[in-house]
């Protein structure tokens, strides 16, 4: 069975709040479904991001990817950082992550966007593959660099 995949809106929350738990936490973030319920509803009622939502069956929700807009000053466009994908680990091997990225690059498509662009663990090789197989590149062009603000 293939998995269906839809935008989420706020009617959704009850069934990404434990999936993006366990995405904190595969990131080794303690759980907290408070936080994470929290962080998805504000994003949503902030239209911050666009998030899809995947099914094997219904109606339980088994997989998404979250989206963030930003701009491109160089490219003088839209882009989308594509910035959580998470499969529940009994869901995978299904073509679930693959279906979510496929949407993704579909909704960059249809909002004209000029790139999609994501980061992942260098120790993820599992995805890093899938990545590969879709046709997303590596950079090796440019570092990527954060500044913590946590004091």
């Amino acid at each position: 069975m293939a998995p269906t995949i839809h935008r989420a809106t706020v009617d959704d929350l009850d069934g990404l709040t434990p999936l993006f738990d366990g995405y904190r936490q595969f990131y080794l973030q303690p759980s907290s479904p408070d936080r994470a319920r929290a962080f998805l509803a504000e994003r949503m009622e902030r239209d911050e991001s666009v998030i899809f939502a995947a099914r094997l069956e219904a109606p339980r929700l088994i997989g998404f990817t979250q989206l963030y807009p930003t701009f491109s000053s160089i490219l003088g466009g839209r882009c989308w950082i594509l910035g959580d994908l998470f499969v529940a680990p009994e869901a995978r091997s299904h073509g679930v992550g693959r279906a979510l990225l496929e949407r993704a690059r579909r909704f960059g498509v249809e909002t004209s966007a000029d790139y999609l662009e994501l980061t992942t663990a260098v120790t993820n090789e599992t995805a890093q593959r899938l990545y590969e197989s879709l046709g997303w590149r590596r950079d090796r062009e440019y570092y990527h660099y954060e500044l913590s603000l946590d004091g």
